[in-house]
């Protein structure tokens, strides 16, 4: 078995809407019919007996390597708490090629169990072994090292339950919610409203106190201290027992609580003064409490018990430490709803105060506290009592953190009891901290979870509000770049700030930010992380959806322009018009359920589509009565059409008609493919909500010429003659360039020619077939790239496609794009037409440009 590629799916895809790793894998004949291995599925269940089923029950057919390869990879990761479902092998048009697709949850652990899967295979063949244990262990770790965190994953899970795109941005924990200009950025439990002043603020122990006592919230007396000596001054002069903590600090880090004799407070302030500079307040004697604001609202509130063990008369410390560190709930760092607790130096400091030593073996029933402070990040335990907190206990909490200026925060509290204001039992806050963690509140250790995620989405996207920008996606043979641009152009005149991909670039707000071809989901997702975008327009291309995915979880308008003969067949398994169709009726299978897809009702492979929408349909083409526009018609749904000299939209009895004239593109519906895809940029504009009067502006500026449109059907003046520059190449373009070219008056007709080598022989050939029928001059250039053809091959073919050419009277081989160029120039009279079919399409469009500014 030969695994020869593998890819990461990171959007809805051909197989999924799930992320999925990939793989192209080759098996020998033997390899093709696992029964007839003597002894490997036994071999197999013996090194990992959690594998499952290789095959459906019921199931008679044999199956291959690549299928255990599916099986293997997809319950390595379920058996490491992943939560994956889906898999997939297909087989290809190649004898024993197959692909096979596993989902994954975290990129890393879906690669690396397809590694461990073959290895499993491997021992399984040749006898060898494989730790399952060992692996599964790893792949846990790696997984629990890559997801994120309880506190953010919280956050992302109830952005999902709303609907709220997220993306992570990095591999800790700040994620965008939302895209372009209604994108919001969190990382871990901060949000991008928050000011980096606030945060100084609450890092700042002493200005937090002073801030928060000036507003009337009760605090402990103290304050910062440079030397041991002069902390011990300050604990005799608030009086004892007094609290050492680092100034700045976090999480519990170099706390010590409690401290009653000068030996204590020198340890302390060692320890603290590791983390900065060090501050000296009262003790308050009472319960830790942890309030969680968000907003102007307290959502949750626990209280906090210091890491702890229960004396039994026959363990040690040591040995409770370890019987308490079994719990499943308990882990390294945050991961974990509890952390392990810690036998450190401040942990023996504090069983010396009360008389024990690690090894001491305390009576049943004694309980030993292990640290001061009650942080969950070092071995405490919480208890929730939000529906405990007085009113004015949880007013002041609000206090406390709008004083600072935190959108969320966590108010550190010591009191008896929540149950009544803090003015009446001397307790105080202690602390208000900018990044809260939140494990505490989400899975306490005893008491009721609380939804903390979704307070804190509701708080930066109120209800009704999912951050969502219009998303269109353009796919299909041809017309998609011109298309996408049109819509672009439509969104623009309704005043929004437009991002736009296509195979020429990334362009956002009429500025080009990236050039070369844009189609795929990488420049995608980098217009949705644009914070300038309102509304965006993705032309969908085959070669990165097949790659990636989709760049976006769902689009609100998919437009699928048309398949015909299909481009690119043979490559990467796509070998017939199905298989193309199948690929990019992707974008459709994710239109929002309130969205519309617009496909071409003329185009029977595109017609079929839509039972796959989930929103509704748009149909689009020339002809009203064809059979699939005249059901959709009836039946009072919306389509768009020709009739006379108008396009027309309808829905049920009302119509909106635009007249051609008032299209520059189609020159007065002269040019039948561009009317098109007039049709289908009217339809998707119509399903993003486009008012009428906004889509008649818009078809009424936008000109089809080099610069709003470089490569499709730019029309040029050469001395009188028409020069047409467009980048077609495929036999379908070539048919409607024919047609386009027929409705042009000309006295001669000439073309300049080269082909992709990465076509069919075919459709290479197609092409000329077609031309020759329509033109009197074609000169063959042989362009730039051969891609992967030998020199000479694609000119051969070409030629091939003009034998026997209906109109075809000259027929010249050029090497160079430009000397071809040059050559057809020459040769043109006034009254003539060029078309000149561009490889190099900025450059040759700028030679065009410089030899018709000639005079």
């Amino acid at each position: 078995m030969e695994v020869s590629r593998t890819r990461a799916l990171r959007g809805p895809n051909l197989w999924s809407r799930n992320t999925a790793i990939e793989a192209v894998v080759r098996c020998t004949a033997d390899e093709c019919a696992v029964s007839q291995m003597a002894g490997f599925e036994a071999r197999l269940r013996a090194l990992f007996p959690a594998i499952g089923a290789l095959l459906p029950e019921g199931s008679e057919s044999d199956i291959t390597l690549a299928h255990v390869l599916q099986s293997a990879a997809l319950a390595l990761q379920a058996q490491a708490g992943c939560p994956v479902t889906f898999s997939r092998t297909a087989h290809t048009p190649e004898t024993g090629v197959f692909q096979v697709i596993v989902e994954y949850t975290e990129e890393a652990v879906g690669r690396k169990a397809f590694e461990d899967a073959q290895a499993l295979i491997s021992a399984a063949q040749g006898g060898g072994a494989f730790d399952c244990e060992a692996v599964v262990a790893a792949l846990r770790e790696l997984d629990e090292d890559e997801r994120l965190g309880p506190s953010t994953g919280s956050i992302v899970e109830a952005a999902a339950a709303r609907g709220i795109p997220w993306r992570r941005l990095t591999q800790g924990s700040l994620v965008q919610f939302g895209w372009g200009s209604r994108q919001r950025r969190i990382q871990a439990a901060e949000v991008d409203a928050t000011s980096a002043v606030a945060e100084s603020i609450a890092q700042d122990k002493d200005l937090t106190k002073r801030l928060l006592h000036a507003a009337g919230v009760p605090v402990p007396m103290g304050r910062p201290t440079a030397t041991v000596d002069d902390a011990w001054a300050v604990a005799l002069d608030v009086g004892l027992p007094v609290v050492v903590k680092p100034q700045d600090g976090n999480q519990g880090k170099g706390v010590t609580v409690n401290i009653t004799e000068r030996a204590q407070l020198d340890e302390a302030f060692r320890v603290a003064a590791e983390y900065g500079e060090v501050m000296v307040e009262r003790f308050l004697p009472g319960h830790d409490f942890r309030l969680l604001v968000v907003g102007n609202q307290l959502v949750a509130a626990a209280r906090r018990e210091p890491p702890q063990v229960l004396g039994d008369d026959i363990h040690t410390v040591r040995e409770l430490v370890d019987l308490v560190n079994l719990d499943p709930r308990r882990g390294e760092g945050h991961a974990t709803p509890l952390t392990k607790i810690r036998l450190d130096d401040i942990a023996v400091a504090r069983l010396t105060a009360q008389g024990l030593t690690p090894d001491s073996v305390p009576p049943k029933g004694q309980r030993i506290i292990l640290r001061n402070n009650a942080n969950l990040s070092t071995g405490g335990s919480a208890t929730d009592v939000t529906d405990d907190v007085h009113p004015d206990v949880a007013a002041r909490a609000v206090a406390a953190a709008q004083m600072v200026g935190l959108h969320i925060c966590g108010v550190d509290l010591v009191c008896e009891s929540v149950l009544h204001p803090i003015e009446e039992q001397a307790g105080g806050i202690v602390e208000v901290n900018a990044a809260p963690g939140l494990r505490m509140h989400l899975a306490p250790s005893y008491g009721k979870p609380r939804a903390i995620g979704q307070a804190m989405v509701d708080l930066v996207f109120p209800p009704g509000n999912d951050g969502r920008i219009p998303v269109v996606a353009v796919t299909g043979t041809n017309g998609k770049t011109t298309t996408a641009r049109l819509i672009a152009h439509l969104f623009s005149a309704q005043g929004l700030r437009v991002g736009m991909t296509n195979t020429d670039g990334v362009y956002v707000n009429g500025r080009q930010i990236d050039s070369g071809d844009c189609s795929g989901p990488k420049s995608a997702r980098n217009v949705l992380l644009h914070p300038e975008v309102d509304a965006a327009v993705f032309e969908t291309a085959r070669g990165g959806i097949l790659r990636e995915g989709l760049g976006f979880d769902r689009c609100q308008v998919a437009v699928v322009t048309n398949i015909g003969e299909g481009d690119h067949l043979g490559l990467n398994f796509i070998t017939t018009v199905e298989d193309l169709a199948v690929l990019k009726r992707v974008i459709v299978q994710n239109v929002a359920p309130e969205g519309y897809a617009v496909l071409n009702a003329a185009d029977p492979i595109v017609a079929a589509m839509a039972p796959a929408c989930p929103g509704k349909i748009i149909f689009f083409a020339a002809d009203r009565h064809h059979p699939v526009m005249a059901t959709h018609r009836a039946q009072g749904n919306r389509s768009v059409y020709v009739d006379g000299d108008s396009v027309i939209a309808a829905e049920g009895s009302w119509r909106e008609a635009i007249h051609l004239r008032d299209v520059p593109i189609t020159r007065s519906g002269k040019i039948a493919f561009q009317v098109e895809n007039v049709m289908a940029s009217v339809a998707a504009a119509w399903g993003a909500g486009l008012s009428w009067e906004t889509i008649r502006r818009g078809l009424s500026g936008f000109v089809n010429d080099s610069d709003n449109a470089p490569g499709r059907f730019n029309l040029m003046d050469y001395k009188g003659a028409t020069v047409i520059a467009d980048y077609g190449h495929n036999p379908d373009a070539m048919r409607a360039l024919v047609g386009a070219v027929n409705a042009l008056p000309a006295k001669r007709r000439s073309v300049v020619i080269s082909g992709a080598g990465d076509r069919r022989d075919e459709d290479i050939r197609a092409q000329t077939v077609i031309l020759g029928a329509a033109f009197d001059d074609v000169l063959l250039y042989q362009d730039a790239a051969q891609r992967g053809r030998a020199d000479g091959e694609v000119m051969r073919l070409l030629r091939e496609g003009l034998a026997g050419a209906g109109r075809t009277q000259h027929v010249e081989e050029i090497r160079g794009e430009f000397i071809a160029i040059d050559t057809a120039l020459a040769r043109l009279a006034p009254g003539d037409l060029c078309l000149v079919l561009v490889d190099q399409v900025e450059q040759a469009l700028a030679h065009l440009a410089r030899r018709c500014a000639e005079t």
